[in-house]
């Protein structure tokens, strides 16, 4: 349904009213105006009848994108209230503001987020991967009856007064921001608002699921005022114990202007130290739950070499070590400097694992070179021996794994190979070229590691 007089040429701010229909990836709703006009709308449950305002639109583009302003007619699932007024379009365009990312979802109650959620990785599944399954998101450990504190890392821009703040979805301008309710209580308790934080481009923040020491870490930009801001950062030291790091745009310099340059981690039995800059996984059960799932899919045995790929600081390479014992060995790879040199000193100890830096597929190529292909990336120099893999952990960045490195895990044949993602659109394209080349995918978990945005986690389990 369209309003009865919808502008011949429409331009972002007009206003629509819509009927929305089914849940897209990426966090919108899929609407058509009268005329068959596709419209990506966010912020809406599927079936409620909205008032949208366009955001992006106009008579050449291919589809139209808004978010809702008004609900006419709300879907049970939609909560009485979002979790978060910044994020909460409703109440930012009354203002003439677009509302911030980061909790897209929050206007919908946890049950319907995850149903949502689980429409997306099942539609993916079979439209990308041909692949016909039944997903449940199953909810985290311990969760917080709203989806709030369980971010253990936050990251925000700095505008031109120095204030912390958070972009709109597509959008460039930074919108200050006094809290973030989706974080743990320590890095809230920081109260970064208050700072002048002139001369940093972003800044990232760091607390252990634990408990422990936090960690703050600026990007300077050029031109920077050290001396200034190391004065205001120390006013977060005052009665309370913080870690501050620094490093300049142009800089491979990493400066320690407080405490240690690392967050101490605890999951398990096992201790990582995690460096300002490197990879953790945010959600405060995440480390625990993936711990024991993810080597649990992989199933190593005593004995086996196992292969870990975008290894970051080594969750799942201390479960594999301990799976496989003395007697086997762990490769990991990953591309990350910061995070590979965490890995390293996490496991200098532990003799049968062996941390390689570099992209996944260059070094599959070095170490297996019958494994490139004809088209495959190569890399020069000697390759130190390495045993084929008898199973294989992947947790991929958001671009998925690709064309190359799946086809090269293919040529290793592993028995088994356990694939975590954080996109259900780019697991099922590598999901559809394993399928295609003889492998099946023997389970799918969906995990709400991300609760009150549109991201979701998930755990395929192949066998050739």
């Amino acid at each position: 349904m369209t309003s009865p007089h919808p502008p011949a040429t429409p331009d972002e701010h007009d206003e629509l009213e819509l009927r929305l229909g089914p849940i897209a990836h990426g966090g919108h709703t899929v609407a058509r105006t009268g005329e068959g006009r596709v419209v990506f709308v966010r912020h809406g449950l599927p079936g409620e009848l909205v008032r949208v305002r366009l955001t992006e639109a106009g008579p050449e583009a291919r589809f139209w994108r808004g978010d809702v302003v008004a609900v006419l007619e709300a879907d049970p699932g939609r909560r009485d209230r979002h979790v978060w007024a910044p994020a909460d379009a409703l109440l930012t365009w009354r203002r003439g503001e677009p509302p911030v990312g980061g909790a897209e979802f929050g206007h919908a109650e946890l049950p319907a987020q995850r149903r949502l959620k689980a429409a997306v990785v099942a539609e993916q599944l079979s439209r990308l991967a041909g692949l016909e399954t039944a997903v449940e998101v199953e909810a985290m450990p311990g969760e917080d009856p709203l989806g709030l504190g369980w971010r253990t890392r936050a990251h925000f821009a700095v505008d031109a007064a120095g204030r912390i703040g958070m972009h709109p979805h597509r959008g460039a301008a930074v919108v200050p921001v006094e809290s973030f309710p989706l974080v743990v209580p320590a890095i809230d308790d920081l109260r970064l608002a208050a700072l002048d934080l002139r001369g940093a481009a972003r800044v990232d923040v760091a607390a252990p699921a634990g408990g422990g020491t936090p960690l703050v870490h600026l990007a300077l930009a050029a031109g920077a005022d050290r001396q200034r801001l190391r004065r205001e950062l120390d006013r977060l030291a005052a009665g309370r114990e913080v870690s501050v790091t620094a490093r300049a745009e142009d800089s491979r310099e990493l400066e320690t202007w407080s405490g240690r340059p690392a967050v101490v981690e605890h999951a398990g039995a096992h201790r990582w130290e995690v460096s300002a800059e490197g990879f953790w996984q945010i959600h405060r059960s995440a480390p625990g739950l993936l711990l024991e799932a993810v080597p649990s899919a992989a199933g190593a045995r005593p004995g086996e070499h196992a292969l870990d790929l975008y290894a970051g600081a080594g969750l799942f390479t201390a479960a594999l070590a301990d799976a496989v014992g003395p007697a086997g060995s762990v490769l990991a790879v990953e591309g990350s400097p910061v995070t590979s040199a965490d890995a390293r000193r996490t496991f200098a100890d532990r003799p049968q694992v062996r941390v390689e830096r570099g992209s996944v597929d260059k070094v599959a190529a070095r170490l297996w070179p019958g494994t490139a292909g004809p088209r495959g990336r190569r890399s020069p120099g000697r390759a130190r021996a390495a045993a084929r893999p008898d199973v294989v952990v992947l947790d991929p960045p958001r671009a998925g794994a690709g064309r190359v490195v799946v086809d090269q895990l293919v040529a290793l044949a592993p028995r088994r190979i356990a694939y975590l993602a954080c996109d259900p659109a780019t697991l099922a394209r590598d999901l559809g070229r394993f399928r295609r080349a003889g492998w099946r995918v023997r389970s799918v978990r969906a995990f709400d590691m991300y609760p009150n945005t549109h991201h979701v986690e998930t755990l395929a389990v192949l066998e050739p």
